[in-house]
Formats: C-alpha cells, structure tokens, sequence
C-alpha cells in the first residue's frame, strides 16, 4: 500500500514516528514523509522511508491556499491511505487536497471531513506520544499490546562518517572513550541544565582521558564557549558548525550523551548510545527517551513539571538541584569504563 505521512514538525517527534513507520513497513507499505526540510537529516537514516517530500510551509504558519495547492501536486502519487500525525486542522488539508482514499488521525482540531479515518483518542489508555503514533497503524477493533513495539533505530554509515571526520579535520580516537554533550535547549532556560555543571563533569571525563565534544546550533556557541572556558579548551565544540546529518554522525561514535530535553536526545537514543538526560521545567512522561539505556534526572519538587520556558519564581531549583554528582553517578550506572 503507498502511503503518506503527514510528519511532525519536531526533530524529537519524527524520531519517535519512526516507530509507526517501522510497524507499517513490517505490514507493507511503501512509506513517503513529508516533512519540514530540517527533518531530513534523520528521515534518510529511517531505511522504512520511500522518499521524504518537502514540507515548505513554517510550523505555526496557516496558508490554506498553499496547503491546498501542495496536495492537489499529490495527487497523481496514487497514494492509498495517509496518516496525520499532527493534531492541528490545517496538518489535514493536504491529504484531503490530494485526494487520498483513507485518511487517518486523531480527531484532534474537530477535522470530521477532512480525515475520514477518525480516532478518538484515550488518553488513559495511550499516555505515550509514541503509542498515539503507533496506535494509527492498527484497526479501531483490533487490540495490540502498549509495549510491544518496534522502537526509533536510526542507521548510519561508515563511509559517511568517515566523511564528516575528514571535512571537520577530527582525529577521533576509537580507543578512548567519548562523550557528547548536548547543553543547547532552544525551549528556553528552564529546559538547560547549568552550564557549570557539565563543565565540571566534562573535567572528569578529561581528567580519565575521555574525548568530549560539544554539539549544538549556533544559538548554543555562547554555552559551548563558556564551557570551554571552564574546561581550558580540551574538549572538540562543533556548535554551530554541523548540518544535522553530520551531527548525527557524530553523535553515533559517542560512548555516551548527555543533554538537556531536546530532538538530539532522541537522535542518540534511537542510535542506541547511552544517554543521561536532564528534566527541569518539562517531564518526560509523555515523550521519553526510547532506549533502555537510558537515566532521566529531575528532582522532585511541587512547581514542576510547569512546561514555562521561564522560571516564575526566577530560581530554576528543578535544574540547579540536578547535582554534578548525581550525572557523575549516573554516568558510571550506564557506562562502566
């Protein structure tokens, strides 16, 4: 069956849709995703997708019109069935516009007409992002197990990363370990770990002979130079100066991640690397990390999780009382080296 995507916007969310993808593959679609251009990086790691279709319109923008002609060029596809993973009224106009026999999704924005395939959504029963994903791939009658299903497994290429070591100059020393660091959180403060503290951990790591490297966009180059600063310039800062694909590459040769809630948090555990992941203001029960080799640090406390970008009481306790120690621990929990 040749099958559309309607895909998220969200890196973090398209790692995660992987999972429906990989379910449809197995029952024998023929997968397109179309998707913000920036997702690209990590659909051509997905061996499930077909063709991933550009996604021109900017997540928030409405333009109806544009939608209407964007689906209306699909439909000569003969594309037999879409799934609309974004819950939004206007996600659904393009598979309408292009005339696609089954069109399926949660009700979400009240799309009666729009999406002919409708399902109702419990909450209760799907409390994961990952099975309202899933979920989509089964009839409404037919019943699966919550847990039992095939998790995000990005691929990568030797070749290819060779490439990027060689672009970027990097002599990586396979026989030490290595560690990536992901400090950045475009979401705002509430969502960053202290710069401070990943410094000090990173000193550790350097002190054990460790590799670290820093990786962001360039909107993170100010975090990633204080850390350097902190660490008098021995580990490798790469923010700002890698394409996504290229991130993931090297987030693949690292024996272990840390990072703030962020969509290279989900890259990493969908690569199967390791990860200690810092929660302050947002929670990860709605969309964890899918690997089980995995340590999600928060601290109890009665504000949290609020999901504000800012700290209303000016604090950010729920980041600041995540201890250096507590990372140090969980390190050596996942990592025995």
């Amino acid at each position: 069956m040749k099958t559309l995507i309607v895909g998220p916007a969200w890196l973090g969310d398209m790692v995660m849709a992987q999972a429906l993808l990989r379910t449809l593959h197995q029952q024998g679609a023929v997968i397109d995703v179309l998707a913000p251009q920036w997702n690209f990086a990590v659909l051509q790691r997905m061996p499930e997708v077909n063709r991933a279709i550009d996604m021109p319109i900017g997540h928030g923008s409405i333009k109806l019109a544009q939608r209407y002609r964007i689906g209306k060029s699909l439909r000569e596809q003969g594309y037999e069935q879409a799934f609309v993973l974004p819950n939004s009224f206007k996600a659904a106009i393009i598979p309408w516009a292009a005339n696609i026999p089954k069109r399926t999704g949660w009700l979400g924005e009240c799309r009666w007409g729009l999406l002919n395939d409708i399902r109702l959504l419990n909450k209760k029963k799907y409390p994961l992002m990952v099975q309202r994903y899933v979920a989509l791939a089964y009839d409404n009658a037919q019943t699966w197990d919550l847990h039992d299903f095939l998790r995000p497994q990005l691929t990568v290429d030797k070749n290819a990363i060779e490439a990027t070591l060689q672009k970027h100059q990097v002599n990586f020393d396979s026989t030490r370990p290595m560690m990536t660091l992901s400090p950045g959180a475009a979401y705002g403060e509430t969502k960053r770990w202290p710069v401070e503290y990943y410094a000090e951990v990173a000193r550790e790591k350097l002190a054990q002979g460790w590799q670290v490297w820093l990786l962001g966009s360039s909107q993170d180059r100010e975090i990633t130079a204080k850390i350097q600063r902190l660490t008098e310039y021995r580990c490798l800062d790469f923010a700002g100066q890698l394409q996504l694909d290229e991130t993931v590459d090297f987030i693949s040769l690292g024996t272990i991640m840390m990072s703030n809630d962020s969509g290279l948090l989900h890259v990493a555990a969908a690569l199967d690397v390791p990860v200690v992941a810092f929660y302050g203001s947002t929670s990860p029960d709605f969309t964890p990390p899918l690997n089980d080799k995995v340590k999600l640090l928060s601290v109890p406390m009665d504000c949290r999780p609020c999901f504000k970008k800012t700290c209303k009481f000016g604090h950010i306790k729920c980041l600041k009382n995540i201890s250096p120690q507590m990372a140090k621990d969980a390190l050596a929990e996942l990592v025995d080296i």
